[in-house]
């Protein structure tokens, strides 16, 4: 039990990177919002917040679901502990981030299914 407590210690913090992520790519993808904040526009401000907060958030569990699988059945084994080997993980975890933009932006934008 304790080893278990241990290996989801340590992926909780690149299931964060992975969630800021998520978030960040949505906010960079929506761009601000061109509505004003005042009065009863101030409340489809904060749907636009929650709505790109939300997608954000699966999009990055998305990405961390991805990313552990990776380092639990191919890193884990190849890699060991250091900076080099945080330094490699971090890259699969972009690089794997770049995929699923990718997927993203061919299901919205070419095949229009998003």
């Amino acid at each position: 039990m304790t080893k278990f407590i241990l290996t989801v210690l340590s992926y909780l913090p690149w299931t964060i990177v992975s969630l800021l992520s998520g978030v960040v790519y949505i906010r960079l993808l929506l761009g601000p919002n061109p509505v004003p904040q005042k009065g009863f526009w101030g409340l489809l401000h904060m749907f636009f917040k929650l709505g790109m907060l939300r997608t954000g958030l699966v999009l990055g569990a998305v990405l961390a679901l991805a990313f552990i699988l990776a380092d639990v059945f191919f890193l884990k084994q190849k890699l060991g502990h250091g900076l080099q080997a945080t330094a490699l993980r971090l890259l699969c975890l972009f690089g794997i981030g770049i995929f699923i933009a990718i997927t993203h932006y061919i299901l919205e934008k070419v095949i229009d299914v998003i």
